[in-house]
């Protein structure tokens, strides 16, 4: 079954080591550049695509912006990832798959289903990575959301059950 592992910005800050951002998640399950680049080339060893929410690509870029130096070097390292997601260079998916959660449609749903979410206090920008994580595990693939986040970790989408084949007699 193929995989897609879905990049959250607190995973993407560490790994292109933006200022003040060198780490993320709980104590006991700490995230260092070290841990997020193994991960990364496990990932890709097995041949997981990787998938960077528009979200991810905005909160990232807004932490680089403010980070208190190396801007400009951090800017160009996530710029260099979002032309391989738009160019589809693997291992990064298409980031055009994305467009259909962006149509008119969607955005009024979004509308109508976050501020519940807010509420229990997923951020909107969460929510959308959710929803990017939900449109994958839609489609079939194993989904993991790669993030320092439990909060948005516990909305991974379940992963599907394969039924095994039976062998022919």
């Amino acid at each position: 079954m193929k995989k897609v592992l879905i990049i959250d910005t607190s995973i993407l800050c560490v790994w292109l080591a933006v200022s003040g951002m060198d780490t993320c998640g709980s104590d006991n399950d700490r995230w260092d550049k070290d841990r997020v680049q193994l991960k990364i080339e496990d990932e890709q060893a097995k041949q997981t695509t990787f998938v960077l929410p528009l979200a991810t690509i905005i909160e990232t870029g807004n932490h680089i912006a403010q980070a208190s130096h190396s801007r400009k070097e951090r800017a160009d390292a996530l710029a260099e990832l979002m032309k391989k997601s738009a160019d589809q260079k693997t291992p990064w998916a298409a980031f055009s798959e994305q467009s259909t959660l962006w149509t008119a449609e969607k955005l009024k749903e979004l509308a109508d289903s976050w501020p519940e979410l807010a509420a229990s206090k997923l951020s909107i920008g969460d929510t959308t990575i959710k929803d990017v994580a939900d449109y994958y595990g839609e489609m079939g693939f194993m989904v993991e959301i790669l993030t320092g986040d439990q909060g948005l970790k516990a909305y991974e989408p379940v992963k599907p059950i394969e039924i095994p084949r039976r062998r022919k007699r």
